[in-house]
């Protein structure tokens, strides 16, 4: 094995590449194991009482040397293109998708990327977009760069692109999540763009090198998109479409989803005035919207006046949960758990030990409250 291929990662590849392993067995396994390594060294009988581990996952392991190889190709491969791996167990793997089910447990990524920015935005729409729709990308942009959120979009036609492209004029991080794997551009036409956003974001993928493209690697990717986001913002979309199905997802996590209104005799507005009417996104007129969702105003003057108390008798998790509730003074469960990528009923532990302790207090609407405690 070559220096710069890390045992860890190979067990972590080669668990991922185990047929019909999907994420939350992937998830299960490491909780319980420790790591992945340990499905091909553990006891099989301990493996067996493991939730979701029945006979046929485990015959896989008679097969680990042949997984550890195509691990180590795949590895070695990327290497040589310049792309990282970034695998669950990993600091560098997004925080925003390890609370998801469904999130891939292996990622693919290439550029100067940072997959774990302070503050991130999707922007999403129609391939056919309207000079309307693509100015109102552009001022959406222009009005989010005073907070230097990181902007993640698809590189597809029409509003992703032109979301990516406002943003590296802007000097402004950018990540395009792929529906391919990232030894091939597509759409080719926007090969340069993606190039240009190597050197301050990139592009992510969950299909590794060689994945044939397929049209359902597109729908699959919408989920990184949305879970990627703090905030989603649809500009232009069709009654149906990628768009629109990003934003269902994004609702579905729990994501803050925003639509621009449009005209109401253009089809390429209708999806954003339905996801207004059905109350699945909120009218986007402008950034203070975001603002006010996501606490961002209030996130520096809080920094400015407060300052974390002691906390000796509190644990690495528990100590994360006051910083990001100094920052935004109250926050939901469901928010906590997806930002600091810790299972609700762990966080629901950690939250009521913190609330004994006075550090925080529970309030209406399962959110709890930054208690300032000296």
């Amino acid at each position: 094995m070559n220096s710069h291929l890390s045992n860890e990662a190979l067990h972590n590849v080669a668990l991922g590449f185990i047929p019909k392993l999907g994420p939350t067995i992937f998830k299960t396994i490491v909780s319980y194991c420790g790591s992945a390594e340990g499905f091909f060294t553990l006891p099989q009988g301990k493996l067996a009482k493991i939730p979701g581990i029945g006979p046929k996952l485990l015959a896989h392991r008679k097969s680990k040397e042949t997984y550890l190889k195509e691990a180590e190709s795949l590895l070695e491969a990327a290497y040589k293109k310049n792309i990282q791996v970034h695998c669950y167990p990993d600091a560098s793997f997004p925080s925003r998708l390890k609370a998801l089910p469904d999130a891939p447990p292996i990622l693919f990524s290439k550029g100067k990327i940072n997959l774990n920015p302070k503050r991130s935005v999707g922007i999403v729409g129609t391939r056919n977009a309207s000079n309307y729709g693509r100015t109102i990308t552009q001022k959406i942009t222009e009005e989010l760069a005073r907070f230097q959120p990181t902007i993640v979009s698809g590189l597809a036609y029409g509003i992703d692109v032109e979301a990516h492209r406002a943003a590296l004029s802007l000097q402004m991080p950018t990540i395009g999540v792929m529906g391919s794997d990232l030894a091939t551009i597509y759409p080719a036409a926007h090969k340069h763009t993606a190039e240009q956003m190597m050197e301050n974001g990139g592009l992510l993928s969950e299909f590794k090198l060689g994945t044939p493209m397929n049209p359902t690697n597109f729908p699959q990717r919408n989920r990184i998109i949305a879970g990627l986001s703090d905030a989603l913002i649809v500009v232009e979309a069709a009654k149906k479409g990628g768009a629109l199905i990003t934003a269902e997802i994004a609702y579905s996590y729990n994501r803050e989803v925003f639509a621009v209104p449009g005209n109401l005799q253009s089809k390429y507005s209708e999806g954003c005035n339905n996801l207004i009417r059905s109350l699945k996104a909120g009218i986007y007129l402008g950034v203070r919207e975001l603002e006010e969702s996501l606490s961002w105003d209030r996130e520096s003057d809080v920094r400015a006046h407060a300052q974390l108390p002691d906390t000796s008798e509190l644990d690495a998790t528990e100590v994360k949960i006051l910083e990001r509730l100094l920052e935004k003074q109250e926050a939901g469960i469901d928010w906590l758990s997806r930002d600091l990528g810790v299972p609700i009923s762990e966080l629901a532990i950690k939250l009521l030990n913190l609330e004994f302790l006075g550090f925080v207090k529970a309030i209406p609407g399962k959110k709890y409250q930054w208690m300032n405690k000296k």
